[in-house]
């Protein structure tokens, strides 16, 4: 009798978008376990350098590349750095990479690919032709540019990246608002005097979280490999400094030889992007406005 009492409560009082998603989520054991290794992985860059067994500029010339052992874990690499130490380092700068530019791009292609879809018409075409002059531009010289213009700080990075992976986010925002734009509670929303941004912020956003989500757990790869080949090319992430993808490429030339320096750092990319794919299809499913409530 208290628990039908407990859920007439429930049902009388409503829940909200978020809390009707945290619920389904947590019916989603692949994506808590995918939002629990990001967690941990989070933690783990806040506290590596507390620690890290070595200090990431510590070399041992003498020792070369050694394989994995009881003094270094995971080996070391051809200047005999900790490479447990050099892969908690670079999770800190791929991580940053990864979830700041992407972000970045998250807000600029969504409020764009909405106000797009929305307003329809000239300003639809105007401002989609613009996306498609960008397109046609190649983003790797504009962001060599701008590192060769104003200098390779990593801050610029993850905006010089970021105002390059926005364009693909506002089609498909856009996309998603023009089937949107014709649903009743839209209408609905119009003859009760809401305006546009009003609209656009409580009711086209939130609906368009699904596909949004998905895209982000491949953009946040993506900008990881991106920033492997900027560094690669020396314009990304500068020695002594690492990350992920910087690891892998090195130890993609090395690999015959010295293969844990290719295995680890791939390892440990790989399972951060199963955590991520994961999440973001527990997530799309979890904030899919059309699922039924619980």
């Amino acid at each position: 009798m208290s628990e039908a009492i407990a859920v007439y409560k429930q049902a009388e009082q409503g829940s909200s978008l978020w809390q009707d998603a945290w619920h389904r989520l947590q019916k989603n054991k692949l994506a808590l376990c995918g939002l629990m290794v990001l967690i941990l992985e989070i933690i783990l860059a806040l506290l590596t350098p507390w620690l890290a067994p070595y200090g990431y500029e510590q070399q041992d010339l003498a020792l070369g590349a050694a394989p994995p052992s009881m003094e270094h874990w995971l080996g070391t690499d051809t200047l005999g750095r900790d490479m447990l130490t050099r892969i908690m380092y670079g999770g800190r700068v791929s991580l940053m990479v990864g979830f700041i530019a992407t972000a970045v791009a998250l807000l600029i292609g969504v409020v764009y690919g909405a106000v797009a879809g929305y307003m329809g018409g000239k300003v639809d075409a105007l401002m989609m032709r613009l996306v498609d002059i960008l397109y046609a531009l190649p983003f790797m010289i504009f962001i060599i540019l701008l590192m060769v213009i104003f200098g390779q700080n990593i801050l610029l990075l993850f905006l010089a990246i970021g105002a390059v992976e926005w364009l693909t986010m506002a089609r498909i925002v856009r996309g998603q608002v023009l089937s949107l734009r014709q649903q009743e509670y839209i209408e609905a929303a119009i003859s009760i005097g809401l305006g546009p941004w009003t609209i656009i912020r409580r009711h086209i956003i939130p609906n368009t979280l699904g596909p949004v989500i998905v895209y982000t757990t491949l953009t946040i790869p993506s900008v990881m490999l991106l920033e492997a080949f900027l560094s690669f090319l020396g314009l990304g992430i500068q020695p002594p400094q690492s990350s992920w993808g910087l690891l892998i490429s090195y130890g993609v030339e090395t690999m015959e030889e010295y293969p844990w320096l290719l295995i680890y750092p791939g390892l440990k990319l790989s399972i951060t992007l199963f955590a991520l794919n994961f999440l973001g299809d527990g997530l799309r499913d979890a904030l899919d406005p059309r699922a039924s409530k619980d």
